[in-house]
């Protein structure tokens, strides 16, 4: 069954530029954040840690479809204003694959993005292929794409 992963990220005051929304640029870290969550703490749950050895980012979209503010009134005594991110695996070839995003600021829609993703070869300094194991566990996140 291919779903998509949804990650709640906390927004920082630092991720603030001085009109009191967040950064563009912070945008991606946001992203990364959820990415990262996806293929290390899930891809380690499912018994897949070899993201951890090398994936590169070839190529990032983003589509910012309206500001994101720090919105204090959706935040508690306990945790500061986060923001939900759905991400799915959108594209996947033999030796990279393609990340695509939603971010909501509450309900509402405020940015899309893609990456393109390559696995990497620390040590040889080079790409290299989409293992298996890892093909079957982003499957679990591409609805649409063939087993």
């Amino acid at each position: 069954m291919s779903d998509r992963f949804v990650y709640h990220c906390t927004l920082r005051w630092s991720d603030l530029d001085a009109y009191g929304h967040v950064n563009n640029a912070r945008f991606l870290t946001l992203y990364e954040e959820a990415r990262v969550a996806l293929m290390f703490t899930g891809g380690r749950a499912w018994g897949v840690g070899s993201f951890t050895d090398g994936v590169v980012i070839r190529r990032h979209e983003v589509d910012y479809l309206r500001p994101v503010d720090y919105a204090l009134g959706r935040a508690t005594e306990e945790a500061a204003p986060t923001v939900r991110i759905e991400l799915w695996v959108e594209e996947l070839r033999a030796a990279s694959f393609t990340v695509a995003y939603e971010l909501y600021d509450g309900e509402v829609l405020a940015s899309r993005a893609r990456s393109v993703l390559v696995p990497y070869d620390l040590a040889a300094q080079r790409p290299r292929r989409v293992t298996e194991e890892e093909r079957a566990f982003l499957l679990r996140y591409a609805p649409g794409l063939p087993a």
